[in-house]
């Protein structure tokens, strides 16, 4: 169990999510306003944004939460008993109630209403497809390098990837639940509509399923020690590293030394 209590790591949550819904909705109203003539040229600002945005703020609350700021991350880590079930459930109501937060402020901050319901309709079969393969590269990033030990890399890997999936996915690779929720409250850029939502949330969460099972088979060692270090490296009370332990009698890398229970569950 961690020593750090719950409703800091909730706030965590809370304030991670806020921050990555005002980014990606934030610099996509930016992007409209600078490049009106060019969704191309949008379509980079915006994904540009995001990438270098969501490194920073995983680092930010990485340490106290562990950073997930989205509910398949919390319940794939859950699977792997990195996180318990109980507090991967109580940070999920922190995740959309903090992407709302961060969509609200986005268009206060650009002097739109303050919730304005998105009309951008994105329920096709390719981005269903696209949603599905950007959620389980995602998860793929994440738990690869914690489980081979280089989680300390984890938010810059993450931030790039998802700033590559805007151009390799039809999705613009939303792969995230709470981000799909918060982005129905802008009708800007990066919106979506509420009827294409359950689409995106049902592939997400399919993507996921598919990621437990390509983890385990990839990297069948992965340990509780191992998933609760998703994202960086974290120690009981957030503050101080911990020393590296020997490489794993399988070959990946040394990883952050760690008790056998949850890191933050």
């Amino acid at each position: 169990m961690t020593d750090i209590a719950l409703w800091r790591r909730l706030a965590a949550e809370f304030l991670g999510s806020a921050f990555l819904a005002a980014l990606v909705i934030g610099s996509g109203i930016a992007a409209q306003r600078l490049s009106p003539s060019d969704t191309g040229l949008q379509l980079l600002e915006n994904a540009a944004a995001t990438a270098a945005g969501l490194f920073a703020i995983i680092l930010m609350f990485g340490p106290i939460s562990g950073g997930h700021f989205n509910p398949v991350v919390s319940f794939v880590d859950a699977a792997f008993r990195g996180v318990s079930w109980r507090d991967a459930a109580a940070y999920l109501p922190a995740q959309v109630v903090g992407c709302i937060a961060g969509a609200i402020a986005a268009n206060l901050m650009f002097a739109l209403p303050a919730v304005s319901i998105s009309v951008r309709h994105r329920a096709t079969a390719g981005h269903f497809l696209s949603e599905i393969i950007a959620t389980l590269g995602l998860m793929l990033v994440i738990f690869s390098l914690a489980r081979s030990g280089r989680s300390r890399v984890t938010p810059a890997a993450v931030g790039a990837y998802i700033g590559a999936a805007y151009f390799f996915t039809s999705s613009a690779s939303f792969a995230n639940p709470a981000i799909t929720i918060g982005r129905m409250f802008s009708n800007t850029f990066a919106g979506i509509a509420p009827s294409s939502a359950p689409m995106f949330i049902a592939a997400q969460i399919v993507g996921g399923i598919l990621a437990i099972g390509l983890v385990r088979l990839l990297y069948p060692g992965m340990t509780p020690a191992k998933a609760a270090d998703i994202t960086v490296p974290h120690d009981h009370s957030g503050t101080a590293e911990r020393p590296r332990s020997n490489a794993a009698s399988d070959g990946a890398a040394a990883t952050v030394s760690r008790p056998s229970g949850p890191a933050h569950g």
